[in-house]
């Protein structure tokens, strides 16, 4: 495996605690909705990193493609949980449109990582 593709794994690892964490703390919180929505995208994400990752390094999927989707994954959702965690313990979000800006992200990473399942296998 190479350094790239352990990064990308050590980063959906931390993605993966974060995620639990704010479940934790969503489920002892009074109006933490959006702490489980952040929640929910980390640990969500955390696992397609993962996915990504194998199906680059087996060369199932474009392998270029597939770990420039993988990092998508790995900002996107962090900017998206990122913003709905600061606004629910600071009251103010990242920047504006940050959790939007991620969401759009995630789509494009989604739909990266199916270009890159479609790209012919180079002989």
């Amino acid at each position: 495996m190479n350094r790239i593709g352990r990064i990308l794994i050590v980063l959906a690892a931390i993605m993966g605690a974060d995620g639990v964490m704010l479940a934790a703390a969503s489920a002892h919180g009074a109006d933490a909705s959006r702490l489980a929505s952040a929640s929910s995208m980390l640990l969500f994400h955390a696992s397609a990193i993962l996915g990504a990752v194998a199906l680059a390094e087996r060369g199932i999927v474009h392998a270029k493609i597939g770990t420039a989707a993988a990092f998508g994954f790995v900002l996107a959702a962090s900017l998206f949980a990122g913003d709905l965690t600061l606004r629910h313990y600071a009251g103010h979000g990242l920047f504006p449109m940050a959790a939007p800006t991620g969401g759009t992200l995630l789509i494009a990473s989604w739909l990266a990582l199916a270009v890159a399942a479609a790209w012919p296998k180079q002989r």
